[in-house]
Order: structure tokens, then sequence, then C-alpha cells
């Protein structure tokens, strides 16, 4: 072995300590250095420096790991809090102003004035007077251009999830058979319409499939005779939708009845096929 291999190979074994002292005191040492009489501690610390980077990693994967857990667990409640503060201080902001002008600044008397003002409305525009001064207001909505338009679209988004349930909202959670046999896809039934052919009438049942979110979707007519119809409410089913089905039950009951009354589903609508 030549003397530029063996410095090489000495080079590669010896701690950094070590071959700056030897390169400190000569390089005779170097050269006159045993690798036999190396080899063994070398070892020893080349073992140590690769117990130490095993433990590093463990403990680096460890506190990463509980690190993300307690992200995990805190972001859910930071968001609701978040949320709901931003709820609480845009409500407080609609009679605030109020109650500062009368040198009232007591924060949160807005927010249960809001609360107390919206519990009102819902009581007067239950009544037949409510629903009179209503009716009078969407006929001026209407008349206008743009506004009508996001009125609407505004009025069809609430109705969807309104306890009052009429012939503009989703009526029950469905079950179809869609894209192949074998898979079922959620749905909404929102109407019912009659198919007429030259062999007869076919009632169908008009069904919203949610495809990205709540308000994006498809609509289909489906047989009634196609559609299995789970003991789901329509708020269940719209909560099922929103959390990308973690809401499910674990168990799907099947409801027994197959019509849908029709004062739940108001008048349909009437489909003629033209003869080919």
């Amino acid at each position: 072995m030549s003397a530029r291999e063996r410095d090489r190979d000495l080079e590669l074994l010896i701690p950094v300590s070590e071959g700056s002292n030897l390169e400190d005191g000569g390089g005779s040492n170097l050269s006159s250095a045993s690798p036999t009489s190396i080899t063994p501690s070398s070892r020893s610390h080349h073992h140590r420096s690769s117990s130490r980077e095993a433990f590093s990693k463990v403990v680096r994967s460890w506190a990463s790991k509980k690190f993300m857990t307690g992200c995990v667990i805190l972001l859910p409640l930071a968001l609701t809090f978040y949320i709901t503060w931003g709820f609480i201080r845009f409500m407080d902001g609609f009679f605030s102003p109020i109650y500062a002008h009368l040198g009232i600044n007591l924060f949160g008397l807005g927010f249960v004035t809001s609360i107390t003002f919206i519990f009102l409305v819902g009581v007067f525009m239950s009544s037949w007077v409510g629903a009179s001064v209503l009716g009078l207001g969407e006929w001026f909505i209407k008349k206008m251009p743009l506004v009508s338009y996001i009125y609407s679209a505004s009025k069809q988004i609430s109705a969807a999830i309104s306890p009052d349930q009429n012939s503009h909202a989703f009526k029950e959670v469905a079950l179809i058979r869609h894209p192949r046999i074998g898979e079922y896809a959620f749905a909404f039934i929102t109407s019912t319409a009659i198919l007429q052919r030259s062999s007869g009438e076919e009632e169908l049942c008009c069904v919203y499939v949610p495809s990205n979110n709540l308000y994006i979707g498809e609509i289909y007519l489906v047989s009634p005779k196609d559609i299995i119809r789970p003991s789901l409410s329509v708020r269940e089913g719209i909560e099922i939708v929103i959390s990308g089905g973690m809401s499910i039950p674990q168990i799907l009951t099947i409801m027994d009845g197959h019509a849908i009354p029709a004062a739940r589903i108001g008048r349909s609508a009437v489909y003629a096929v033209p003869k080919v």
C-alpha cells in the first residue's frame, strides 16, 4: 500500500480532532501511525455517531407527530372560536352604535338585541300579516334588474335548509344508483314530474345530486321505484354532504314507504314526449 493511500484511509477513519492534532504535529506522525492501532477507536466513534443520529431521528419523529396531533386537536377549536367570535362581533355591530350613541357601552348587548330582533322577525313573518308584508316586499325586489337575481338565489339556498318545508325546498334525502350499479349517491328529492308517453303516463321524481358541495350538482329524473329513502332528515343529509361523508351514521335504516305524499310535493309538472 502506498503512503498516499494510507494517508487517505487514515483521514477517513481518524476523528476530526485527532486529524487536526496530527496535522499540527506534522506529516511524519500521520505517516508513522499504524492502521491497526487507530481502527478500534475509529469504529467506536463511528458507532457512537450512528447511535446519536438514530436517537436524533427518533426524537424528531416523535416531536413532529406530537406537534401534528396538537394541530389536529387545536385547529377545529381555533376555527370554531374564531368564526363564533367573528359572528358575535358581526351581530353586535348592528345595534352597538345605537347603544353607544345612548351612552351604553356594554359588549354583547348589541348581539343579544340582534338575536331577539331576528326571533321577533321570524314570529312576525309566520303570521298572515307578516306573510303579506313579505310578499309585497318581494314584489318590489323582483322589479329590480340585478337585485332580483341575487335575492332569488339566496332565497332558494335558505329555503333548502328552512324548517318550514315548502314546494321549493328539499323534501327528502334519497339514495340513487349512480354512476354504476352497486354504487349509490346521496341526493335530495325536490319535486315530481309526470312524463306523458304514448303508452301512458309515468311519475318521476326530480332529485338533486350534489357533486362538489351543496350548491353545485346535477339534476336527474328518476323513477320512484329506483329511489332508496333512508331515515335521514334534510338537515342530516346536508350535514353529510358538507362534511364530506364524515357525519354519516354507521347504520342507515331504509324507510318502508315508497310513495311521496302529494301534499308535500305540491303540484307536479307535466312533460310530454313527442312521437317519433
